[in-house]
């Protein structure tokens, strides 16, 4: 399989999900991913469980595969000297710290591009590197409550609420990631690196997409839907007899289908819901008479209607009919590696390679320091040195 980053080395000194998603994704994407844990200890979420599997968190492996663990103690000398050798070999270095904190150990960007210009180095925090707040932690929670997202999720008359993922994380990741490889282009013409500097604030706002757009156009402050939408109508959840279904009309044209298929013909000629405005404008008469409609036939009745009309209609599934989707195996959505520890481990797949075939190329997450030995060895570090790091609690 053809992954085009196989030629690129990352050093990826984060933890937790944000900065590790964007190293797992250069590491899917072929690149070689160094990853750089705390002797002991390891990535934090190591120990986020349960569940666990073979001693490793199900956090830890949802974002760390395709790379190789090193242990570093980063406050002594010769932690610091390893990882600087290994910044000096690398395309990309990724860190997660609060701003300032790789420089107390001779790893910020300035430290580093004298000796290696070519360096793209990625840092993700919460408020970025410019701007008052610049020094302050945060949390994925924490962003999705001071940058909006929890005002307008939830239902109207309930409290606000987060997303069930830690959707700021895996989208600063993501970010990172676009950041990174658009770098790395640009190091094409001119041969020098730069600092891509991601913030989970702004890569919250930035998901505000059409909701934030709405508000800076109008200066209405949006409102919480729930599982309806503000200005499309019928677009939401429905119960049927034995569960739940999601009803998304987003045009006139299915409306009308829509109608046929489920035997109203009634409600495709009242003029109060002929259009999308009109069905917005009379959403509060028209929900009701669809809650009631819909309650009357079981979930797969109204799928096979709909899909039979092209009227876009879908489960509201639990999580073990999602991996069980043939949609999804068809696309590799859920693969399994063998671990050195867990024996076949499942994990979900990548996007970037929607086969279950990606699944034969897929370094499993690594155990704590699995691979130390072998990365000291290729900066050619002799064994007896090795030895001495081991004693002394360096790696």
């Amino acid at each position: 399989m053809d992954r085009p980053l196989s030629h690129l080395r990352v050093l990826d000194l984060s933890r937790h999900l944000a900065g590790p998603t964007c190293g797992m994704l250069l590491g899917d994407l072929g690149a070689d991913v160094i990853k750089v844990e705390r002797p002991g200890t390891g990535d934090e979420t190591r120990k986020w469980g349960p569940p666990f599997i073979g001693g490793e968190s199900a956090y830890f492996l949802c974002c760390n595969r395709n790379k190789r663990s090193i242990t570093l103690d980063l406050k002594s000398t010769e932690g610091q000297g390893v990882a600087r050798s290994l910044a000096e070999r690398c395309d990309v270095l990724i860190e997660n710290f609060r701003v300032g904190g790789t420089d107390a150990f001779g790893l910020g960007y300035e430290q580093l591009k004298e000796a290696n210009p070519g360096l793209v180095y990625c840092s993700v925090s919460g408020y970025g590197h410019t701007g008052p707040d610049r020094n302050q932690g945060s949390y994925d929670f924490l962003i999705q409550g001071r940058a909006g997202f929890m005002s307008i999720t939830g239902n109207r008359d309930g409290p606000p609420t987060k997303v069930g993922v830690a959707i700021v994380d895996v989208a600063a990741g993501l970010f990172a990631c676009n950041g990174v490889q658009a770098a790395l282009l640009a190091r094409e013409r001119t041969g020098k690196g730069r600092h891509v500097d991601i913030a989970l604030l702004d890569s919250q706002i930035a998901l505000l997409a059409n909701v934030g757009s709405g508000y800076l156009t109008s200066g209405v402050v949006p409102e919480r839907w729930g599982n309806t939408h503000a200005s499309i109508v019928p677009y939401q959840a429905f119960r049927a007899k034995d569960g739940y279904i999601v009803l998304a009309i987003g045009n006139d044209g299915q409306w009308s289908r829509f109608c046929k298929a489920a035997d109203v013909n009634a409600l495709a000629e009242d003029q109060r819901y002929r259009t999308n405005p009109d069905r917005v404008a009379h959403r509060s008469v028209l929900v009701p008479e669809l809650e009631r409609l819909i309650l009357t036939r079981t979930v797969n009745d109204w799928l096979t209607r709909c899909h039979a009309a092209d009227v876009p209609a879908g489960p509201v599934n639990t999580l073990d009919k999602v991996f069980a989707d043939p949609q999804a195996l068809a696309r590799g959505m859920k693969l399994e590696v063998d671990h050195p520890a867990a024996g076949k481990v499942p994990l979900a797949g990548s996007p970037l390679f929607p086969t279950p075939d990606f699944a034969a190329e897929i370094l499993p997450p690594p155990m704590l320091g699995q691979h130390t030995d072998e990365i000291l060895k290729e900066l050619a570090i002799p064994d007896d040195t090795i030895t001495s790091y081991r004693t002394s609690g360096i790696v």
